[in-house]
C-alpha cells in the first residue's frame, strides 16, 4: 500500500520537481478555454462587417458594445437635428442602423441557444423584457443548431 503525500492527485504521479501537476495538454474538463475579449472598436466593426446576416452567433460583448454605440450614435444625431431645426439626420441614422441591430439581436439570441424568432416577443407588452433577459443570458458553450460558440472556441 503506497501513502500519497496531502494534495497529490494519484491519477497524475509527482514530476521530477516533486509537483503533482497534470502533464501538458490535459486540461480539467471545467477548464475550458475562452476567447479573447472583444473590444468597442472589434464589435461595431464585427456587426457592421455582417449588417445582414442573420445567422450564426454573437457574444454579449459583441451585442451589448453594438448597442452602446447605435445610443451614442442616436444621441448624436439627435443632438444635431435640435441644433439645426430638422429632425432628419436621426431618421437617418435609425433606418441605416435598423437591420444590423435586428441582425445582431437574432446572432445573440442563437448564441443563448434560442431561436431568432424570439425577437418578436419584443412587439408584444412586456415581451421585450424577456428578451433583454435572453440577451443578458451567457453563451451556451460548444457547438449548437446554429454553430460554433465564439466564446468558448475548441468547446
Amino acid at each position: 500500500m503506497s501513502m500519497y503525500s496531502p494534495g497529490s492527485d494519484p491519477n497524475y504521479p509527482p514530476g521530477p520537481s516533486g509537483w503533482t501537476a497534470p502533464p501538458p495538454g490535459h486540461a480539467p474538463a471545467y477548464a475550458t478555454p475562452v476567447a479573447a475579449q472583444m473590444g468597442f472598436g472589434d464589435a461595431v466593426r464585427s456587426v457592421l462587417t455582417q449588417y445582414a446576416t442573420f445567422s450564426g452567433r454573437a457574444r454579449r460583448a459583441e451585442y451589448w458594445w453594438f448597442v452602446l454605440a447605435s445610443f451614442f450614435a442616436a444621441l448624436a444625431a439627435r443632438l444635431i437635428d435640435v441644433a439645426i431645426g430638422v429632425s432628419l439626420l436621426q431618421w437617418v441614422v435609425t433606418l441605416g442602423l435598423l437591420l444590423p441591430t435586428l441582425a445582431v439581436g437574432v446572432r445573440r439570441l442563437h448564441d443563448t441557444g434560442r431561436s431568432g424568432w424570439w425577437m418578436l416577443l419584443a412587439l408584444v407588452p412586456f415581451g421585450g423584457i424577456v428578451v433583454l433577459v435572453f440577451a443578458c443570458l451567457d453563451s451556451q458553450p460548444g457547438t449548437n443548431r446554429f454553430g460554433p460558440s465564439p466564446k468558448y472556441p475548441s468547446a
